[in-house]
């Protein structure tokens, strides 16, 4: 089965609300073949819950993070991933050395699909391939935008901002399945 892991610093806001995003994306669209979805941190705080502002955004947007618990990033996670999404440039440059190929940032990693012909296919198990797609373009040096790579970390910032990065996770959740997948399989 394919899969993906998201990665954060703390995976305690960013990457335990884009994993239930996702995961509930994917779920609608394959069912039971939908790729598993995990999340971790580079400085996880291994085995706290997710921050209640983010348990609270992620639930006025209809996922449900209440019992998330941290894990810390580990080599083996990044290795097992077919896709490593990160939350920041800094997330995706600390692994780098493990998942070159496999490792984005989230925004970097739509637009780069973006950028490519649409996917020909709805099959969950053709993401490796789509993956490496867009690994290829990055390479041959297709345009994103360096300047805009991270979702901001939202820790200890207002209710209001917390809400402001579950909405933004969202939106750009909703962007990567469709440039993963074929567009016209919802």
């Amino acid at each position: 089965m394919a899969s993906i892991l998201i990665v954060c610093t703390g995976n305690v806001c960013r990457s335990p609300i884009a994993e239930a995003a996702l995961r509930a994306a994917l779920t609608e669209r394959f069912g039971n073949r939908a790729p598993a979805v995990s999340s971790a941190g580079t400085a996880g705080w291994e085995g706290s819950g997710a921050v209640g502002g983010s348990v609270e955004a992620a639930a006025e947007r209809g996922h449900d993070i209440g019992d998330h618990v941290a894990r810390m990033l580990t080599p083996a996670m990044v290795g097992d991933a077919d896709l490593v999404l990160c939350m920041a440039a800094e997330h995706r440059d600390a692994i780098r050395s493990i998942a070159s190929e496999r490792a984005f940032t989230l925004k970097e990693l739509v637009r780069l699909l973006e950028g490519l012909p649409p996917a020909a296919g709805a099959d969950p198990e053709a993401l490796a391939g789509r993956v490496a797609e867009a690994a290829a373009a990055r390479r041959s040096g297709a345009a994103t935008n360096p300047w805009d790579e991270d979702i901001v970390d939202p820790l200890g910032l207002s209710m209001e901002a917390i809400r402001a990065v579950a909405w933004e996770i969202d939106q750009w959740i909703e962007r990567l399945v469709t440039g993963l997948f074929d567009p016209s399989v919802a």
